[in-house]
């Protein structure tokens, strides 16, 4: 199926073709197309074109309108103010447009993709071993995971890859205490939960801790275990693998109730870069990018300052000769770009590690890693807010587990859920009390520019009115119950009829759905897809408001109102689907 070009598109081209006849000195100018409310579309490119060609805009606009080719897809274009261009589409053009994209047999509703797609790598979902996750893993996972879809629907190679932290000091500690109390991780039963799994590890953790405290000679031996570690010694890192293991075992539980995708060979953490990091210090060093001072090996920076105003350096290699994380974040880098051939380098990471990315990109751009056709990008994402609008935590001031509040807002949901409910089973509405809760967690995470902060209120989140996903998914199950009870009638689109000005507005918005996917992929935007859906919502309750499906007033009427409820339900699937957010059939 090839792909569907978009109205505005079509507009864009014949008033393109209009203006360069009107002034060919000009060459191919932008007539700088947008929706209006005065009319469908509004061209405000004449303005810029008569400056720059000295001539009157008004004049310019009246001579493009004599020129534009008027007929099948635009209906009248009208000069207003100091030569804007008003554009009016044929009814007949929009149900066309849309009976094409519903025609797609592949679901992807004309969407074109990408003409010279590349390789992304996004570095996403970066939970700690033997850690719980909290809800600032939470936006990393979330931003990532509907990032790769978009990127992926619009025809991007996409290689995931979840930078654990799997490497460092603490697992002296933790490797010893197990040495000395072997069963520590041991299983009651083959299947173990998540749940399970954290568990040990928290009372392992907590029990090494105690040790590591108040009893020095345990110290030296669990100091001993990471030099034991880092030099690959193979008990050493068989124990190692343990904590890995069963972290993996936690991680994979969250990542389920979540309802994402995390496969096991995406995941390469701290320690899946150690073979390179001697090897990366030695070639920053022998190109001059970095040099020693006070025994470490450091990249310094012209507008990096600390506050006393002397130059703050990443520190690639400490004088004891350990590896900080510039190192791996750079060895990281040398994979991606040398192994994997990524063009871009994602990185969904916390704001607060700004400079240090920052820092890392430079120093690879002065090794030539990163150059004109290698970029890297780090989607900074914003705090998580308590309703207070303070960062959120428990009471007792400790963060919160991200486990107990995805259940809380699956029980929230299941509340909604069953109050709405008229025919549903308990094992129906535990199901859907699942998807609109995760599903309410993460359009409340993807609503808000990923740079800002956003407040975690639940009660907001799961409500049906609003800008939310509920409010979404309820539209979706309403449509599917209007096509369940069409009975004989049929979704067909007629482009001989008229259209209310509901139908026109639904159906023009619609039509953009290309349009924002590619947008939202383009600028790792996800927000933009929300904001697009909530409103295709919006117009469909209006259209539902003012135009009766079912007893509309002929048979073709019926059948044309009917399209117009499946290609809304349609955009809206898929378009969900790109957050990462299920859309029940029934409600």
């Amino acid at each position: 199926m090839a792909s569907v070009t978009s109205l505005s598109d079509s507009v864009h081209q014949r008033l393109a073709a209009a203006l360069s006849a009107a002034l060919p000195q000009a060459g191919s100018a932008d007539p700088l197309l947008r929706r209006s409310d005065r009319a469908d579309f509004q061209a405000n490119g004449i303005l810029a074109l008569a400056k720059k060609q000295k001539a009157n805009p008004r004049e310019l606009a009246t001579q493009v309108v004599s020129r534009v080719e008027s007929g099948d897809v635009i209906k009248d274009v009208e000069v207003s103010g100091p030569g804007f261009l008003n554009i009016t589409i044929t009814d007949r053009a929009i149900t066309q447009n849309l009976a094409a994209r519903f025609a797609d047999d592949t679901g992807r509703l004309g969407v074109p993709r990408a003409e010279h797609p590349g390789t992304t790598v996004i570095d996403y979902a970066q939970p700690n071993v033997a850690k719980e996750m909290h809800v600032g893993h939470l936006r990393s996972a979330v931003i990532g995971d509907s990032v790769t879809q978009l990127l992926e629907f619009t025809g991007e190679s996409v290689v995931r890859r979840h930078h654990i932290g799997d490497w460092g000091t603490q697992f002296g500690m933790l490797i010893q205490y197990l040495e000395e109390h072997p069963h520590e991780l041991d299983h009651k039963a083959d299947e173990v939960s998540g749940e399970e799994a954290m568990s040990n590890l928290d009372r392992l953790y907590k029990a090494a801790r105690k040790v590591f405290d108040a009893d020095e000679e345990f110290k030296t031996r669990a100091r001993r275990r990471v030099v034991d570690l880092q030099a690959g010694d193979p008990q050493t890192l068989a124990m190692w693998q343990k904590f890995v293991d069963e972290s993996k075992i936690y991680f994979f539980s969250v990542f389920e109730k979540l309802d994402m995708e995390i496969r096991d060979a995406d995941i390469v953490g701290e320690s899946g870069y150690n073979d390179m990091l001697a090897q990366t210090c030695r070639l920053l060093e022998e190109s001059g990018v970095a040099v020693r001072s006070e025994g470490a090996l450091c990249v310094f920076f012209d507008d990096i300052k600390g506050p006393d105003g002397k130059p703050v350096p990443l520190i690639v290699q400490k004088s004891d000769g350990g590896y900080g994380y510039a190192a791996t974040d750079l060895s990281a880098i040398r994979d991606r770009v040398f192994t994997l051939k990524a063009n871009t380098l994602l990185y969904v990471v916390d704001a607060r590690q700004s400079l240090h990315f920052k820092m890392v990109f430079e120093t690879a751009r002065r090794a030539g890693w990163l150059n004109e056709d290698v970029k890297a990008v780090q989607l900074a994402f914003g705090t998580v807010l308590g309703k207070d609008g303070k960062p959120f935590k428990t009471r007792e001031g400790e963060t919160v587990r991200l486990v107990d509040l995805l259940d809380e807002a699956i029980d929230r949901a299941s509340a909604v859920v069953r109050e709405k409910a008229q025919d549903l089973s308990e094992e129906e509405i535990a199901e859907r009390g699942t998807q609109v809760g995760i599903g309410a967690v993460k359009y409340a995470d993807l609503s808000t520019s990923a740079n800002r902060d956003y407040k975690f209120d639940l009660d907001q989140m799961v409500s049906l009115n609003g800008d939310t996903s509920v409010y979404l998914q309820y539209a979706y199950a309403r449509i599917q119950s209007i096509l369940r009870k069409a009975g004989e009638a049929r979704p067909v689109a007629h482009p001989e009829l008229d259209l209310h000005e509901a139908e026109r507005a639904l159906g023009l918005h619609a039509d953009a759905f290309a349009a924002t996917v590619a947008e939202a992929a383009a600028e790792y935007a996800p927000h933009k897809l929300t904001a697009y859906l909530y409103q295709l919502a919006s117009l469909y309750t209006t259209f539902y408001d003012k135009c009766p499906v079912l007893k509309a007033e002929s048979p073709e009427q019926v059948e044309n109102r009917l399209f117009l409820c499946a290609v809304t339900a349609r955009t809206l699937h898929q378009g969900m689907a790109l957050l990462g957010i299920r859309t029940p059939e029934r409600l």
